[in-house]
């Protein structure tokens, strides 16, 4: 079997720690849409899909968090 060239280092500047997530409680939207969760591990917020839960999870500061949420209120996100 070939090994696998997949790296799991962290990027130049990265300054997140390896959060265990495995008790962490997943929120889900109150509205049922998306397909993402997200949970507050640790004064870091993670977010994962929730259709393949054994992926990794993006790891928000709150200031990255705040930021990413106010884009999507505004429609920065938005593909229409």
């Amino acid at each position: 079997m070939a090994e696998s060239t997949t790296q799991h280092k962290p990027l130049k500047g990265w300054d997140k720690p390896d959060l265990d997530l495995s008790e962490a409680e997943w929120r889900s939207s109150s509205r049922g849409r998306g397909d993402v969760q997200i949970a507050f591990v640790e004064g870091f917020i993670a977010m994962r899909n929730s259709e393949r839960p054994e992926s990794p999870s993006l790891i928000f500061t709150p200031a990255e968090w705040g930021a990413f949420v106010s884009g999507a209120r505004e429609g920065e996100f938005d593909l229409t």
